[in-house]
């Protein structure tokens, strides 16, 4: 998968690119990350990218100009069919009034051939970006951040993870909480490891009984107690 950030901020990216299961899927070769400054798209010698609104108002709104340009020359040809449908690059624009990012979501695009993330800032964007393209308008949350880059970096960190032979063992991911295995109960199980006892604490028995069944139905239960 190929995954193309467009930010002003381009370097939040390098340190988040190079911990974890993202850089793993990177140094796998089961991801690519491309990063873009937007500035890079602007035609004035100050590389401007945002202007104040009409109608007046506080604070300054993002330009139409550099981001249509910038989808232009990355997707070239490949913009028309996606705006037919007929392509399996998805856009997404990191925005407050977009749907909240679920498990589903992150399913469905690491199905994806290509992702190509919009990370806004000041006020907004002009609306022109919104309605010009067929955009998965994705938010993190009811609250304000001053950009779209973490949220951006939390839709990265999700696929990542669930691409074909990113994690050791493929069924951590379908054990999950927010798993579609679990249905509605969404929250994985407890977890405990070694030591047995810690500081007076016990691992419950029915973990070291060595019954599955037994020990299977324990987390079912926990599970739909997490879910209450």
């Amino acid at each position: 998968m190929r995954i193309d950030v467009l930010t002003i901020f381009p370097e939040l990216f390098d340190p988040f690119l190079a911990c974890g299961m993202v850089e793993r899927a990177r140094a796998a070769g089961a991801l690519e990350v491309h990063v873009t400054d937007v500035r890079a798209f602007t035609s004035d010698r100050h590389h401007s990218v945002d202007d104040r609104p009409y109608g007046g108002g506080p604070g300054m709104v993002f330009k139409p100009e550099p981001v249509f340009r910038a989808l232009e020359i990355l997707l070239g040809p490949e913009l028309k069919a996606i705006e037919r449908q007929e392509s399996k690059t998805r856009l997404l624009v990191m925005c407050p009034q977009g749907e909240r990012l679920e498990q589903g979501q992150l399913d469905r695009w690491s199905g994806a051939e290509r992702l190509v993330v919009l990370c806004g800032r000041y006020e907004g964007f002009d609306e022109r970006i919104l309605e010009a393209f067929p955009w998965c308008r994705v938010s993190i949350g009811d609250y304000v951040l001053s950009g779209g880059e973490i949220p951006a970096m939390a839709v990265i960190e999700g696929v990542s993870r669930l691409l074909p032979g990113v994690l050791g063992d493929p069924r951590s991911a379908e054990r999950d909480s927010f798993a579609s295995e679990w249905g509605e109960s969404q929250y994985d199980h407890p977890h405990f490891t070694r030591p047995p006892t810690y500081r007076g604490r016990e691992i419950p028995e029915v973990l070291r009984s060595g019954d599955h069944e037994k020990i299977e139905a324990w987390r079912q239960s926990k599970r739909a107690e997490r879910a209450t």
